[in-house]
């Protein structure tokens, strides 16, 4: 029940994040391009990696379950949104926005990857 409750707080805090940082990005750039979920998703990968490897059960043991389950299945599960990122594929394409399209989707993937493998770096160095 424990674990329930940390997924449970921490994908509220993500999702409240994931709200804000869109709201603050798409207010500030007006785009055909998803900025925001775009933003989003990237600093959702950083966090993601840098969280797997830095509480990692090698550097705290046991301890680390609860911090990992509120922190990456919890926020970062909240924060990112591969469901908007998809839905706004699917209307790109329907509005026939073929090169945002595939700058946004190759894109997404190429900077959550190296996000991902950053926050690992970072967390190896911390």
């Amino acid at each position: 029940m424990k674990t329930w409750l940390l997924i449970f707080i921490g994908g509220g805090i993500g999702s409240l994040l994931r709200y804000l940082v869109s709201r603050l990005v798409n207010r500030s750039i007006v785009s055909a391009f998803p900025y925001g979920t775009f933003i989003v998703n990237v600093t959702g990968c950083f966090l993601i990696g840098f969280f797997i490897f830095y509480i990692s059960e090698t550097r705290f043991g046991a301890a680390s379950l609860p911090w990992r389950v509120f922190l990456i299945n919890g926020i970062c599960g909240g924060y990112t949104t591969f469901s908007s990122f998809s839905s706004e594929n699917i209307l790109l394409l329907t509005n026939n926005q073929l090169f945002t399209f595939m700058s946004y989707t190759f894109g997404s993937l190429a900077l959550g990857f190296l996000a991902t493998y950053s926050g690992i770096l970072l967390a190896k160095n911390f």
